[in-house]
């Protein structure tokens, strides 16, 4: 499976569990108002709860935050209490504007329901929930530009009866990854589908949802459109269910995972094995562990040339269990000559270590 490592600090917390997916029979479809349907004071209303959230972010205001939660989620806040630590310098400086708001309907819904449906606007957006308590709710979906790591903030928002509106969900994603936007990513992904560099478009196509989509539990047609077109190209030699095999240094290695990584800046593939019994003796021994790491490398990329046009370099993870025991990154230019020298690269022996538009309403040209 192509695992989803840039992804770990995005969903921080919701009490209202949700899950996206196509509408199912006996779902239940609540009433959903878009922002042009609002009039001026619910939109003013919404948008300075929103500010105020988000301010509070800004500040790293964690009691703040918790006072305007509802119970339910108060009640249990170390995940948001440290969600707001980490995004606070990230955010402090950020021009916040409000991109999305919605008014969710769901008071007259009956106790218990499976699943709440909500169909928004036009085009067409879709929220979809299980469990959700009867009541009304509010979806504000925010930007933090003007910072070098701009994000999108989505916060779910549930109205008291005395006419507040309170947190009941919070979820944030940034908007760029290696300095470009879900956009170029998309296109430079239709691009390389069309070249049939399916690798490069497949995983191109995977950024590009990640940074556009604001939640999981949305749906609308260009993201409906990006996972249509990102299914027509996806390899089928990538890891899954079952390991990819691939021959190198006269033994057979097992890839587990591929994904992409942006942790020295540039973006580069993120490639974990598993090895055997004897490969993980060879560890032991840092030329040998390299060697080892950069036979892997070289034949991936001998398998698959295409991959040099797209990422910077390869990161190459060598795990046993929960456990790496050695990891390596090298640009593209030096895997291409470790046949002829083996470069010491970022090589980590870990023995013992345990600025986008929405894409609800704009696609590529």
């Amino acid at each position: 499976m192509v695992q989803n490592s840039r992804i770990g600090r995005w969903a921080r917390f919701l009490i209202l569990l949700a899950s996206a997916g196509p509408v199912v029979p006996g779902a239940i479809a609540a009433t959903c108002t878009t922002q042009s349907q609002m009039s001026a004071a619910q939109r003013d209303t919404l948008s300075t709860a929103a500010r105020m959230l988000v301010a509070k972010i800004q500040a790293g205001d964690v009691q703040g935050i918790q006072a305007n939660t509802i119970p339910a989620v108060a009640a249990d806040f170390s995940g948001i209490a440290s969600s707001i630590q980490y995004l606070k310098p990230i955010v402090q400086q950020a021009v916040v504007i409000v991109n999305e708001l919605y008014v969710l309907d769901a008071s007259s819904d009956p106790a218990g329901a499976a699943r709440t449906d909500f169909f928004c606007g036009n085009p067409l957006v879709v929220l979809n929930f299980t469990n959700l308590p009867p009541a009304t709710y509010a979806l504000a979906i925010l930007q933090a530009t003007g910072v070098a790591d701009p994000q999108q903030i989505s916060l779910i928002l549930s109205k008291t009866g005395e006419n507040r509106w309170m947190l009941a969900g919070f979820f944030d994603r940034p908007m760029v990854e290696a300095g470009h936007d879900g956009l170029w990513y998309w296109s430079s992904a239709r691009q390389y589908a069309q070249k049939k560099m399916n690798w490069d478009a497949w995983l191109y196509y995977r950024i590009a949802t990640n940074l556009l989509s604001p939640l999981d539990f949305l749906s609308s047609s260009n993201l409906d459109k990006i996972h249509h077109e990102a299914d027509q190209a996806h390899p089928d030699s990538l890891p899954g269910a079952q390991p990819m095999l691939t021959n190198a240094n006269g033994g057979a290695y097992s890839i587990t995972a591929i994904d992409t990584t942006t942790q020295f800046g540039p973006l580069d593939l993120d490639v974990h094995y598993t090895p055997d019994a004897v490969q993980a003796a060879q560890l032991r021994d840092p030329p040998a562990a390299r060697r080892q790491a950069t036979g892997v490398l070289s034949t991936l990329l001998a398998s698959h040339p295409e991959l040099q046009a797209a990422f910077h370099g390869i990161w190459v993870h060598a795990d046993q269990g929960n456990v790496t025991l050695f990891a390596l990154e090298l640009p593209m230019s030096q895997i291409t000559l470790v046949q002829q020298a083996v470069p010491a690269g970022n090589a980590t022996p870990l023995v013992n270590a345990p600025q986008s538009s929405s894409v609800l309403s704009r696609s590529p040209q």
